[in-house]
C-alpha cells in the first residue's frame, strides 16, 4: 500500500509541482490550500506525512504543527514545515517542533530525500 501524504500550502503551483513529483515516486497525495480542515483530513485520511506551508491564509503553519504535536493521537505524524522564510529553521527548536523544514524553493531530490527519510524514522 502507499504512504499517503497530505500537503498544505495556499500556493497551487507548489501543489501542483508536489503532487505531481511525489505521485510519480509512487505516493499518494491529498493536498488542501488552507488549514481550515487538516484537523478533520488527518481523522478521515489518515495520511503518513504532512508537508506543511509556514503561512497560510487566516492561518499559521506553525500553530498547525504544535498542535499536531502536542496532541497525543498525532504526535507521531511526521511533519515537514516548509517556507521560504530564511528563518525557518528555528522552528526545530521550538516545543512542537516540526520533524524537518524545506526551504522554497526546492529542489526535487531533497524534498523525495526528505520524505523518504521521515517515513523511515
Amino acid at each position: 500500500m502507499s504512504k499517503k501524504i497530505l500537503i498544505v500550502d495556499d500556493d497551487e503551483l507548489v501543489v501542483e509541482i508536489m503532487t505531481y513529483i511525489l505521485i510519480n515516486k509512487g505516493y499518494d497525495v491529498i493536498a488542501l490550500y488552507n488549514g481550515d480542515e487538516i484537523s478533520e483530513h488527518i481523522k478521515t485520511c489518515h495520511p503518513d506525512l504532512i508537508i506543511l506551508d509556514m503561512m497560510l491564509p487566516g492561518a499559521d503553519g506553525r500553530d498547525i504543527c504544535k498542535e499536531i504535536k502536542l496532541n497525543k493521537d498525532t504526535c507521531n505524524l511526521p511533519v515537514i514545515m516548509c517556507s521560504g522564510n530564511e528563518d525557518i529553521k528555528l522552528l526545530m527548536h521550538q516545543q512542537g517542533a516540526p520533524d524537518d523544514v524545506l526551504h522554497k524553493p526546492f529542489d526535487v531530490t531533497s524534498l523525495v530525500n526528505m520524505i523518504a527519510h521521515q517515513l523511515v524514522a
